[in-house]
């Protein structure tokens, strides 16, 4: 019998290319650990993004090749991810208690940004990750409806706010701290304050990705956010409709201005599929998402239907993700998670917090 070599093991792992990383997990440095005993082996994988739903068919397809080495009887795959910080904006200081933000961005209302944006949230939470969502619109604030939560935040020590939570997210919103129709009648000056002190007062808890939901456009919010807050990277929603195409690109093209990565673009109610017939259709035209992330090499995260029920879910106030966990339109919002995750994995990380602070003083 042959003897079983660790390199053997490494070239047979390396014919396999992640679909998220888009690359192999021995040069993306997934790989810690390849023990061999006899016949047996043993690799200890470690994932810098959330991949709960994905962990199981990675197994597989390594036990898969792995066995197909002369002299292997057994392949034991041990998988686990850490999550770390990665690199923001120069000159922006981190937010306590999280690692990293994702901002969810359009440039025009109506396409389902805010829907996308906790779907999104709750998918990173359902693949493993500890996750926050901030409602970053003032003036038409939408997550208390969509999270189901109605109540006031508290706060313990008469400063700071605590965060609400609702299905296992830590939640911040103006519409938390005022009526439901009450209008916001403000100026930008105060509205970008507010934003500020929603995101710095709340009492985040070790949250791993906070995904902030920004108001459509290009506005004093967006500036803010881009100027100020420690942005990880931004998502992209938009419709295949010209008209939303257009807006998107400006909202694209801002992030890059200001140095925030882009991570892809997701295009919302792409394919319309009747409930009574099957019949799809094109209603908002078709490929506009693609072509915008191949116009400006950004990656095409996924494609949602124009369906009913994520409509219904999301204004009753339980969205897709958990109301059918296991339904089709919760398994794309998982895979384009973890796809958001994995590119941002892949960026450099922030040591900022690793290092200590030189204070001189004169004695």
């Amino acid at each position: 019998m042959a003897d079983v070599t660790q390199q053997a093991v490494e070239d047979k792992i390396k014919t396999y290319i992640d679909p998220y990383l888009e690359k192999d997990l021995v040069s993306s440095k997934a790989i810690k650990d390849i023990k061999i005993d006899g016949g047996k082996v043993t690799i200890t994988i470690v994932l810098g993004f959330p991949a709960d739903g994905y962990k199981a068919t990675l197994a597989a397809k390594l036990k898969e090749l792995v066995s197909g080495i002369a002299g292997v009887t057994d392949v034991e795959c041990n998988i686990s991810h850490k999550i770390d910080a990665h690199a923001v904006q120069k000159g922006v200081n981190a937010i306590k208690g999280v690692k990293n933000i994702i901002a969810v961005a359009s440039g025009k209302g109506g396409v389902g940004k805010s829907t996308t944006a906790v779907n999104l949230a709750l998918a990173l939470s359902a693949e493993g990750a500890t996750v926050g969502i901030l409602d970053a619109d003032i003036y038409g604030p939408s997550q208390p409806r969509m999270l189901g939560v109605h109540q006031q935040p508290e706060s313990t020590d008469g400063k700071t706010l605590e965060p609400l939570t609702s299905y296992h997210l830590q939640a911040m919103s103006i519409g938390f701290l005022i009526d439901e129709e009450t209008p916001m009648i403000w100026r930008g000056p105060m509205v970008t304050q507010a934003l500020e002190q929603l995101l710095n007062d709340t009492q985040w808890k070790d949250v791993d990705y906070l995904i902030v939901d920004l108001p459509p456009g290009t506005g004093d919010t967006q500036l803010t956010l881009a100027q100020k807050v420690p942005v990880t990277g931004a998502v992209i929603v938009t419709t295949p409709q010209d008209i939303a195409l257009l807006d998107a690109r400006k909202g694209l093209k801002m992030f890059q201005k200001v140095e925030v990565p882009v991570l892809g673009i997701i295009e919302n109610m792409s394919i319309h599929i009747c409930s009574k017939c099957g019949h799809e259709e094109h209603i908002f035209g078709a490929g506009g998402g693609q072509r915008m992330a191949e116009q400006y090499d950004v990656d095409m995260l996924g494609a949602l239907p124009l369906d009913i029920s994520i409509r219904e879910s999301t204004d009753g106030g339980k969205p897709s993700v958990v109301a059918e966990p296991e339904g089709r339109i919760a398994e794309i919002y998982r895979d384009i998670a973890r796809r958001v995750a994995a590119k941002l994995s892949q960026r450099a990380k922030n040591y900022s917090a690793a290092f200590p602070k030189i204070v001189i003083q004169n004695n």
